[in-house]
């Protein structure tokens, strides 16, 4: 090991970063209104979209459509106000308040429907998230059958549709989809008669998957399908799935202006709510979701200072063995390397450094003070100026496969999953690895090389010699002072999530020194750990 290594670690005496007051409070808060039926039990409806636009950091607010007396195992009767009334709701709202996101659910009749057709037609907010509902979890139709034309003519007023399978099928009058691909092409026939994005969701398919797409045959998109695989959580407990995920996505949508990276936010969180249901111990029958299971109890103990850093230090210790007994770093190390794998290491760093400084950028965005603000600006700024030196002196002169990697694919869509998450404290040590690990290997190569005498006729001499540069050697510093900081501002259940990043990451730092390797013998490609 390097002795930078525990010069890394931040003390008292070396901390020159003021400990954040609570990033959340500093983000923007998304006006999220919520158009929908209410749900008695909690657990759909208007009080599941409250839950789920507060969960993911917007202000909620609700104008109510249909009133319902249900619970767990079912509906048992449905009244819908007169459509007036509604009116009054949406006109009262948008006369006062700018909404920055607007999500639809249960309508009920063609009159409400009319009614919020032509409310948008005259308030135009800036995101429209349509969840069609015509059918509950329950199976209890919460659509009268006379009023699905009317739905449809809505559909076009949408950005997002979220229909589930049934509802898919019954917008196509087609019969359910009874796979993945099935699915796919209904939704691209749904986005194609819409002239919108559908997201096709797998919740209601067999199987230990359950990926979700978003579908967009009209260009919306930068591909017509972008699909975001996932694992099926088992549980009963799905009552409101719906309604949360659809409402979720408004609230994301109004933060983040990205639809893949909307759901690649909400589809982590949502999962989670799945998987902490059972805590909650609501009702006898389709029990709701824990929205909240991302908030830990406030009598958490806070880490002392520099303890999560020197935790996060002890979790990466195993990752710089296996680094070390790479043959790509034996032989970078011993100037054997050859320029095939050097070449191809170069190209994908130059591609992973572009997505890294976008990365870098959201964390400029996120930052709590103005000295994180600008020591992130600076980061990214830093990663495009090495980037474009990559491609003007080495990879300019030789023959290189520039083709974007498995490796650095999967490691840059991690690092963009955590930035779009929303959450400062996860998005810093996501990205804390390529400064930590990439300092320790390099200064124990540089290491390595002077011992040896500095030895003339190494190919990579001069590349090596970029190692010790202390300029970076003081921003790892600083970066894990800023990791530390914002872990001991975070709840306990953000800090799980923090070491979760931070861990993959590190797997992911070793896989991106093994990738020439792999790319040069294909046959042998193990499937990536992490």
């Amino acid at each position: 090991m390097s002795p930078l290594s525990s010069s890394f670690l931040p003390t008292p005496a070396s901390r020159s970063t003021p400990a954040p007051s609570g990033a959340p409070g500093l983000r923007t808060t998304p006006r999220v209104l919520a158009i929908a039926g209410s749900d008695p039990s909690g657990g759909a409806g208007i009080q599941a979209d409250l839950k789920s636009i507060a969960a993911n950091g917007g202000y909620g607010m609700a104008a109510i459509t249909a009133l319902t007396a249900q619970n767990t195992r079912g509906v048992r009767a449905v009244h819908v106000p007169p459509a007036e009334f509604l009116t009054a709701q949406l006109e009262a709202i948008s006369d006062d308040i700018s909404i920055d996101a607007v999500k639809i659910g249960m309508l009920g009749d063609s009159a409400v429907i009319a009614a919020v057709r032509q409310w948008l037609g005259k308030s135009r907010p800036a995101v429209v998230v349509l969840d069609p509902v015509m059918v509950a979890t329950s199976g209890d139709r919460l659509l009268q059958e006379a009023a699905e034309a009317e739905l449809r003519e809505l559909l076009p007023l949408a950005d997002l549709i979220t229909p589930n399978l049934a509802e898919l099928a019954m917008l196509l009058n087609e019969p359910i989809a009874d796979d993945w691909e099935a699915a796919l092409v209904q939704g691209k026939r749904l986005a194609a008669q819409a002239g919108t994005t559908v997201l096709v969701k797998g919740g209601h398919l067999d199987g230990g998957e359950c990926p979700d797409a978003l579908v967009n045959t009209g260009g919306l998109l930068a591909q017509d399908v972008v699909e975001v695989p996932g694992e099926r959580v088992a549980t009963t407990n799905s009552h409101g799935t719906g309604c949360s995920l659809s409402s979720a996505m408004a609230t994301a949508q109004a933060r983040l202006g990205d639809w893949e990276a909307s759901l690649r936010a909400v589809k982590p969180w949502l999962q989670g709510a799945l998987r902490e249901s059972r805590v909650l111990e609501v009702g006898t029958g389709n029990g709701p979701v824990h929205h909240f299971h991302h908030l830990a109890p406030k009598d958490q103990a806070v880490p002392a200072e520099g303890q999560f850093a020197a935790a996060l230090w002890q979790d990466a210790k195993a990752d710089l063995e296996d680094i070390y007994r790479l043959d790509f770093i034996r032989a970078l190390a011993g100037g054997s390397l050859t320029e095939q794998h050097f070449a191809y290491y170069l190209a994908q760093d130059a591609i992973y450094l572009n997505g890294y400084s976008r990365v870098l950028s959201r964390a400029t965005a996120l930052a709590p003070t103005e000295a994180e603000q600008l020591f992130w600006a600076r980061s990214a700024q830093q990663c495009l100026e090495v980037e474009s030196e990559l491609h003007r002196n080495w990879l300019s002169t030789r023959t290189v496969d520039t083709g974007l990697g498995p490796v650095t694919k999967s490691y840059v869509d991690h690092l963009l999953a955590s930035s779009a998450a929303g959450s400062y404290a996860v998005l810093v040590a996501a990205v804390l690895p390529c400064f930590w690990l990439y300092a320790e290997v390099g200064a124990t190569l540089h290491g390595q090389f002077l011992a040896a005498g500095s030895p003339t006729g190494h190919p990579y001499a001069d590349w090596l010699r970029t190692y010790a540069d202390e300029d970076f050697a003081a921003a790892t510093r600083q970066a894990v002072r800023i990791m530390d900081d914002a872990a001991r501002a975070a709840s306990a259940t953000e800090r799980q999530a923090m070491t979760l990043a931070f861990q993959q990451s590190c797997r992911y730092e070793v896989d991106f020194f093994d990738a020439p390797r792999l790319h040069a013998e294909p046959r042998n490609v193990a499937k990536p750990v992490g």
